[in-house]
C-alpha cells in the first residue's frame, strides 16, 4: 500500500512540525491531547494507524485542523476532490463513514466534510477547542443532532449549526440513509510575529 505509507509519513512530518512551532515536547502533547507519549513517537515515525479521535485531538490542542494534518503541500490555486478519492476517516459499524474533504486556507480555516450514517448509528465528539463553530446540512435521510445532551432532530434540506465546545453526537434518524455535509469553522490562529 505505497498511498496508505505516503499519507502516514506526511502526517508524521506534519503533526512533527506542528508540535515544533507549537513548542510543545512529545509529553507535553500528550498530556494536552490524552494521546500515550508512546502513540506519539509511533506516529512521528510514521508507525501505527491513529484513529479519527486521536486526530481530532492532536490538531485541536496544536490549533489546527485535522487536514492540515493529513495533506501535503497544495499544488494549484483550484482543487477539486471527489469523494471516492478520499479515504473515511471514520466508519461507522453499520455502514456509515466520514470523508474529510477538504480546508479551506486562510486565517480562519474550514474543513468540508462528507458523512453518511445509517439508521442507529452514531458518532460522538469529545468538545472541540473554544471558537469551533460547526454546521450540519443534511442533504438526505433524518439525522439526530444531540449538544450538551439536547436532542435536535435534522431532516432532509435542513441545517443547524452549534458551538463545538459542547459534547456533541451525530445519529442516523428514521428507516433510511442519512447524508449531511458539515464544515467545522476554525478560530484564526496567532497573528504572526515579526
Amino acid at each position: 500500500m505505497p498511498e496508505a505509507e505516503a499519507a502516514l509519513r506526511t502526517l508524521a512530518h506534519n503533526v512533527r512540525a506542528a508540535r515544533t512551532r507549537a513548542g510543545l515536547s512529545l509529553d507535553e502533547l500528550g498530556r494536552r491531547a490524552k494521546v500515550s507519549k508512546g502513540a506519539l513517537v509511533g506516529l512521528e515515525k510514521a508507525q501505527g494507524n491513529p484513529n479519527f479521535a486521536t486526530l481530532v485531538r492532536l490538531a485541536d490542542t496544536l490549533g489546527v485542523s485535522v487536514s492540515a494534518l493529513l495533506e501535503g503541500p497544495a499544488h494549484s490555486r483550484v482543487r477539486v476532490v471527489s469523494a471516492d478519492a478520499v479515504m473515511p476517516l471514520w466508519a461507522g459499524e453499520r455502514g456509515g463513514e466520514a470523508r474529510l474533504m477538504l480546508t479551506t486556507t486562510g486565517a480562519a480555516p474550514v474543513e468540508v466534510w462528507r458523512w453518511r450514517l445509517e439508521p442507529g448509528e452514531e458518532y460522538t465528539s469529545h468538545p472541540h477547542q473554544a471558537g469551533v463553530v460547526e454546521t450540519v446540512s443534511v442533504t438526505g435521510g433524518r439525522m439526530t443532532l444531540v449538544v450538551d445532551g439536547t436532542e435536535h432532530p435534522v431532516e432532509t434540506g435542513q441545517t443547524a449549526t452549534f458551538d463545538g465546545d459542547a459534547p456533541h453526537t451525530y445519529r442516523g434518524a428514521g428507516t433510511g440513509t442519512c447524508h449531511l455535509v458539515m464544515t467545522v469553522h476554525l478560530p484564526p490562529g496567532p497573528a504572526p510575529t515579526a
